[in-house]
């Protein structure tokens, strides 16, 4: 250790490594501006030069929440009788009741709907479009 201090490397050694550690942050810190100039961040542009660019999965824009599902009705069990009138046979708070119940039809005329509070028993039958004016 005559030469190289207590440390065991010389003061040259030192000077090159925080030479070459300068020079490499000058260069990153170039990178960075040049990202910045483009319209990025320059701080997210600095850490994602040492960082994986995460990978981005794309999400579908949420559904907006249907009667239905806000619970804002009853579900019923409905008949269609041969002039094409609905009438209704049963009322359930929920579809799982409603589909228990009607399990064991036999009768195609017989069906499970949902319907909203305000709707019209009408909409029900057959050949009407609620949706048509």
């Amino acid at each position: 250790m005559s030469g190289n201090g207590q440390f065991g490397f010389d003061p040259e050694d030192f000077e090159r490594v925080a030479r070459e550690a300068s020079e490499g942050l000058r260069d990153l810190f170039g990178q960075a501006m040049r990202n910045a100039d483009t319209g990025g961040n320059p701080l997210g542009n600095l850490v994602g030069m040492f960082t994986a660019a995460p990978t981005r999965t794309p999400t579908a824009a949420p559904a907006p929440t249907t009667t239905g599902e806000k619970g804002d009705g009853v579900w019923v069990i409905y008949t269609i009788d041969d002039d094409g009138s609905a009438g209704i046979d049963q009322v359930f708070a929920t579809e799982l009741d409603a589909l228990r119940a009607h399990r064991d039809n036999v009768d195609p005329r017989r069906k499970v709907r949902f319907l909203p509070y305000g709707v019209s028993v009408g909409v029900l039958a057959a050949g009407i479009d609620p949706t048509s004016d």
